[in-house]
């Protein structure tokens, strides 16, 4: 049957479409195209933005703002300590139930499915601040490296061949595989308990829109622009203790808005460890945390710095 030139278009949108759902629908990107941003399917990602302009027809109560801090901490923790520091670096052992909760935990945050989002944090390792690397601010700028790069149609590709330690369970890969699933579930939760707290609790001051637009909107999006400052700010701004061979660094700010990632260049130095702050001083609450739940034995083998690893050795500035 003769190739239609015309109909490629339509193809590739209806694609896009299907893709919003299910990431395992095929498509060819030419080399040429990975680093263009995919319009069509940024829309969600769009929306969710202007979305957040909703506060100002639903107003604001001090429970719809507590609903929004606690769902920040609690996904922030899942990717930080879940989606980093276990899936893509294996800094500790769990079990298969407690890996499957925080992966869902962590798909809420609308970052994608676990899969992608540690074969991706991986080749971030493998090719650090090179031309390799998805999103280095040295090779591609601050914008590219904060958010255009999560956007273009190269990256919304999972390399399984990166993750093939995670791609045996099935449980991941369906969850990767419709990871807008988790979040449209949340949303559509914060809303139902909206709805019924306007009448069953009057005095909280809230509703279904209230709660959905602070509780997933605000939370969702204050959290994803926080999370990507590593890519690009903690390349950027802040101290080298260690000479490592990219440009990461350490950043006292971002480590205690991202629960302790901001010990970026720490991290570089040594990435298979549990604890990104090598000091005493250096806060990590996400290994904090990680330490509660060794003390009721739902994660172990949290590993440490060796101590020739904590050594200092300058870097350039």
């Amino acid at each position: 049957m003769p190739h239609d030139p015309a109909s490629a278009p339509w193809r590739r949108a209806l694609t896009a479409l299907v893709r919003w759902f299910d990431t395992s629908a095929p498509e060819a990107v030419p080399e040429a195209e990975a680093r263009r941003i995919d319009w069509l399917r940024a829309l969600p990602f769009i929306g969710l933005h202007l979305a957040c302009l909703g506060v100002l027809v639903v107003g604001v109560s001090w429970f719809a703002v507590a609903v929004a801090v606690v769902l920040y901490a609690v996904r922030m923790f899942a990717i930080t300590g879940f989606y980093h520091r276990y899936f893509s670096h294996k800094a500790f052992r769990t079990s298969r139930p407690v890996q499957f909760v925080f992966a869902v935990l962590g798909a809420s945050s609308v970052q994608r499915g676990p899969l992608w989002w540690a074969a991706h944090h991986r080749q971030h390792h493998r090719a650090s601040d090179t031309e390799a690397d998805p999103h280095s601010p040295r090779q591609h700028g601050f914008w590219h490296s904060h958010m255009g790069w999560f956007l273009t149609r190269g990256a919304f590709r999972t390399d399984l061949d990166a993750v093939k330690d995670l791609a045996r369970f099935p449980e991941l890969r369906l969850l990767d595989r419709f990871d807008l699933l988790v979040p449209v579930l949340l949303a559509t939760g914060l809303f139902l308990l909206g709805a019924w707290l306007e009448d069953a609790a009057p005095g909280l001051g809230t509703n279904g829109p209230q709660l959905l637009v602070w509780g997933f909107f605000v939370s969702t999006v204050v959290l994803f622009h926080v999370t990507v400052t590593i890519n690009s700010l903690a390349h950027r701004f802040g101290t080298r203790r260690f000479a490592t061979r990219d440009d990461s660094r350490n950043n006292w700010f971002l480590a205690l808005l991202t629960f302790g990632e901001g010990w970026h260049n720490n991290h570089h130095h040594y990435p298979g460890s549990a604890r990104q702050g090598f000091r005493w001083w250096e806060y990590d609450f996400t290994y904090y945390g990680l330490k509660v739940l060794s003390f009721l034995r739902l994660v172990w083998d949290l590993k440490p710095v060796p101590e020739a690893f904590r050594r200092p050795q300058a870097g350039p500035a």
